[in-house]
């Protein structure tokens, strides 16, 4: 299936891009549509399945697009967002996130926040490359827990969405990059609304942000 690959190394992006290649001829019409959608404007259409395609393909694509969006967002901020100035991953004073992959770090660890952006931007990339899990060849079939991997994804990108409007916010203004940053949020939780990717407890961080979303509201 192979629809993503790593591409050149942008200064202002935490880890490198990735992209659909050419040869992969539905993952890159899924693009294509993605592109179209939100080239219209309208976020809600964008975000839809497509008619007749597969739904683990479409979480899969828009995955990779979302990584890639907050790999930008966050690049802005890496020199805002240090050890000193973020010692814990936090979203206000009521939310910290800490830190584990089950894998390598099995116990949850407290780290400051470019720490935990950076654990969690490897363990993005080892899911993405993992053909177990995303696979790489044309029609090869998704595994039973796919939906559960893209899930715990959004769920941690949603983390750093938190932190930056919490924590760095006032630089996005500075940055004269609030549009855009309501633009990728809104597209993200339009998203993980219409397929249920984010348990509404996690998004209490953010809920004033996200409840005029759901009710239609523009950021």
């Amino acid at each position: 299936m192979s629809f993503f690959a790593r591409g050149s190394r942008n200064q202002r992006t935490f880890r490198p891009k990735k992209s659909a290649p050419s040869g992969n001829k539905q993952g890159m019409q899924l693009k294509r549509h993605i592109d179209a959608t939100l080239g219209s404007g309208n976020l809600r259409e964008a975000v839809r399945l497509p008619i007749g395609e597969d739904l683990n393909e479409w979480l899969a694509v828009n995955t990779v697009d979302f990584f890639n969006q907050v790999n930008i967002l966050y690049g802005t901020l890496m020199e805002f967002c240090t050890p000193a100035t973020c010692p814990t991953m936090s979203a206000g004073p009521k939310y910290e996130y800490r830190w584990a992959d089950g894998v390598k770090i099995k116990r949850p660890i407290e780290v400051s926040a470019p720490k935990y952006v950076e654990y969690l931007m490897d363990w993005i990339e080892a899911q993405l490359d993992d053909e177990n899990i995303f696979p790489q060849k044309l029609g090869a079939p998704f595994p039973s827990n796919f939906r559960d991997v893209v899930k715990t994804i959004f769920k941690r990108l949603f983390r750093v969405y938190a932190h930056i409007y919490h924590s760095h916010f006032q630089v996005i203004m500075k940055l004269q990059e609030e549009a855009h940053l309501n633009t990728c949020f809104k597209h993200f939780t339009l998203f993980t609304l219409e397929f249920r990717l984010i348990d509404r407890a996690e998004l209490a961080p953010l809920s004033e942000l996200i409840d005029p979303i759901i009710l239609g509201r523009e950021l």
